[in-house]
């Protein structure tokens, strides 16, 4: 390994120059930095300053960098030095742009850029080059899980980009329920009319695709491994077991009815007239086979007058039905409408909603079947009572305020959809401890809930991916769509979130190029999302380890089991790279090439830190790199101005905090710490889904050690941030710097 030599680099340009005192800069860098050369530059991100590194790396041997200039968040292109080990210290965004341009902000400017150049130097010194995870899997084969539209969509798109697809469907045909519609939605201008189900085209085309091979009547026995290097296991009707080698998995298994009979009230399961949507293609299709018009089912006859009932069972806020809406099935009864009216104009055709959602054709599908005569109505249905072979649909007219009722040959319930996702896995780990117990009852429940799984991970924590709410696979519908807890698999279609065939189409293209990143980053080493293309891994000193198992258990993505010594075993393949197995560790021994407990450490000491006569607080933020940051630095491009003492260190995530950095800044003579992590709980907006949340629980226990300390708990402060936050959160920080003023000097100031 070449001996470290350091280099900094100081930028002028973006008003850097004009703002403060570069000279001064480079006499810290040198001085207080003791970096091996300094330099400063006009344009540093400008080709002849790109082209000054490259000379410095070449020609002088330079293996570690810092530069002072914008955020790291910018000009990444410019700046992308792989074979050494490098940091940035941000002195447009983090300092002149949010502070004003006055005199009398100078001295403090001055000084916020000081440091920084300070932290940059300090942290660049603890980092090393990341070597790259050699334990990679080279297999670029991806497998889907369900034949319906999603997973056909998935497979073809996989295929078209070059990579070979094992389809695996648990039925012995594919298409999944849209094969089972008579017609679809349009997709397309002018949405008047409904068209051709597009199955047959698709399934003719994965059967004539060389690289697409399909499983049939079969099932994932068990899948072990990790990215690039799955092994599923898939057992056949025949008995036979196959073993197929993949680097991702996609889950597109689609979703079940809500169950009808639990609607009793609405009259299904007391008449044969009420059916549900499905029930409703079913008549369409042998209706249309027979070539004549549908009929009703009690007695045969033609049906000369039909009610929808929308969100029947959804959209519930008892806790006794479905809560949400499915997404599909206002368009749906629309275009079951029109079968009645392509059949016959004249048959009475009434669809009651509360409210009317027509996603991807906006109102012109709802105003075609309008013009023909479909009549909607506003209210909410509260019986449906049989009478022989018609039924009275009781309802409150919303509009007029008054209950009604309308009579029909045929009711229609829109039921909607419940997500294929498998088992619930804290029920069935419950169950577990439970039948282990010896619980007879919960062994029952055991078999029951595995025998739902569908991809029979063998992974510590469960056998198939966590769920989001209401059952939903594990997703964020806004920041990471496909994304999994665990790495390497995408769930997509209406498994992931309440959608409708347009939707499920687009949804599963993306899903095959999230599919497709992961087993080219696999093949490199490299993390997926949200720090895809990292090379970084985590290392453990098992010689200073005390088998705590903190990291194993908190691990959000399952990266982490335990050898035959129970120490952990780290499979870096799935590892996301978040560090929250380095801020749960005690002991401090797991760390990254270049992220560690001594590059923030060593940032936390390196700030000057005033004596306490200056009236110069200092106060650390230990800011998430995914949504607090960027809001600080868009921040600074509005030039919304915040707190001269603040000092910040970007973080993967509030999970990888290690609570040793609190308390070494404020032994330091830090005045305050501030933690700011994304939104956590069931409506989380975490990149690593659990990280801030585990980070939380982790920091409530500081207050303890605070108050050992003889310091207000208010000196930490735990605040949410959205990468929206742009206009408030400078406002936050404000507020909080004047209650750390309001208490005065931390009494470890000097010590």
């Amino acid at each position: 390994m070449a001996e470290m030599k350091t280099a900094a680099y100081i930028c002028k340009g973006c008003e850097i120059g004009n703002r403060v005192d570069v000279a001064s800069l480079v006499k810290v860098a040198t001085k207080e930095g003791k970096m091996a050369l300094v330099r400063e530059h006009d344009f540093l991100c400008s080709a002849e300053g790109v082209a000054l590194i490259n000379h410095d790396i070449d020609h002088e041997g330079v293996t570690h960098i810092a530069i002072g200039a914008c955020s790291r968040r910018a000009k990444t292109e410019a700046f992308n030095f792989p074979s050494v080990a490098m940091t940035r210290g941000n002195l447009r965004e983090g300092v002149i742009w949010i502070r004003p341009d006055t005199e009398e902000a100078r001295e403090t400017t001055q000084e916020m850029a000081e440091d920084y150049v300070r932290m940059m130097c300090a942290e660049v010194k603890a980092m090393k080059v990341p070597e790259g995870n050699q334990k990679t899997g080279t297999i670029k084969t991806v497998l889907v899980v369900g034949g319906g539209l999603s997973g056909m969509t998935s497979a073809l798109e996989a295929s078209k980009a070059g990579y070979k697809v094992v389809l695996v469907e648990k039925t012995g045909a594919l298409g999944g329920w849209a094969a089972k519609l008579h017609m679809r939605v349009p997709t397309r201008e002018p949405y008047t009319t409904p068209e051709d189900n597009g199955v047959a085209d698709l399934v003719a085309r994965i059967e004539a695709d060389a690289n697409i091979k399909v499983y049939l009547n079969a099932r994932i026995a068990k899948t072990s491994g990790a990215p690039g290097r799955f092994k599923a296991e898939i057992a056949v009707e025949s008995g036979v077991t196959a073993t197929e080698d993949v680097g991702a998995i996609i889950q597109a298994t689609g979703f079940s009815l809500y169950d009808a009979n639990k609607l009793p009230h609405l009259g299904y399961g007391k008449s044969p007239n009420v059916v549900d949507q499905a029930g409703l293609e079913a008549l369409a299709r042998e209706a249309a086979a027979a070539g004549l018009p549908i009929r009703r089912p009690s007695d045969g006859k033609e049906v000369k007058s039909v009610v929808f009932v929308q969100c029947a069972g959804q959209r519930d806020n008892t806790g006794e039905h479905l809560s949400y809406c499915s997404g599909y099935c206002c368009n749906a009864s629309i275009k079951q409408a029109t079968y009645f009216k392509d059949s016959n104009p004249d048959i009475d055709t009434v669809v009651l909603f509360t409210d009317l959602r027509t996603p991807g054709n906006g109102e012109d599908f709802y105003r075609a079947a309008q013009n023909r005569g479909v009549i909607f109505s506003k209210g909410v249905v509260s019986e449906v009572l049989a009478n022989g072979n018609t039924c009275t649909v009781k309802f409150k007219d919303l509009i007029l305020n008054e209950d009604t009722a309308a009579e029909a040959d045929l009711v229609v319930l829109a039921t909607g959809a419940v997500p294929n996702s498998g088992p619930e896995l804290d029920a069935l780990n419950e169950a577990v401890r439970l039948a282990e117990g010896g619980d007879e009852v919960a062994r029952t429940q055991v078999i029951q809930m595995m025998d739902k799984s569908v991809l029979n991970l063998q992974y510590r924590q469960g056998p198939d991916i966590p769920h989001f709410m209401h059952g939903f696979n594990d997703s964020h519908f806004i920041c990471f769509p496909y994304e999994t807890r665990r790495t390497g698999i995408y769930t997509t279609g209406p498994v992931r979130r309440p959608m409708d065939i347009a939707q499920a189409i687009e949804d599963a293209t993306g899903a095959a190029m999230k599919a497709i990143q992961a087993v080219e980053n696999a093949g490199l080493g490299k993390a997926a999302h949200p720090r895809a293309g990292d090379l970084s891994y985590p290392m453990v000193r098992l010689e200073g380890c005390t088998q705590c198992k903190r990291c194993t258990v908190e691990c959000p993505f399952g990266a982490i089991d335990e050898d035959e010594k129970r120490f952990p075993l780290f499979n870096e393949s799935r590892c996301r790279r978040c560090g929250t197995c380095m801020g749960a560790c005690p002991v401090r021994v797991i760390s990254f090439e270049n992220y560690s407990v001594n590059t923030v450490g060593a940032q936390i000491k390196a700030v000057d830190v005033p004596d306490e006569f200056s009236e110069k607080p200092r106060i650390l933020v230990l800011a998430c790199e995914n949504d607090a940051y960027p809001a600080l630095d868009m921040a600074g491009l509005n030039r919304n101005a915040y707190d001269p003492f603040v000092r910040v260190i970007p973080v993967r995530c509030l999970g990888s905090v290690n609570t040793i950095w609190i308390t070494d800044a404020l032994n330091g003579g830090y005045d305050g710490v501030m933690l700011m992590g994304c939104k956590s709980g069931e409506d989380y907006q975490c990149h690593f889904v659990k990280g801030s949340e585990l980070g939380r629980y982790r920091m409530s226990k500081v207050y303890d050690t605070l108050k050992s300390m003889n310091l207000e708990t208010e000196r930490l402060l735990d605040v949410e941030v959205a990468i929206t936050d742009i206009a408030t959160l400078p406002a936050r920080i404000n507020t909080y710097a004047e209650q750390v003023k309001a208490m005065g000097p931390s009494p470890f100031k000097g010590l």
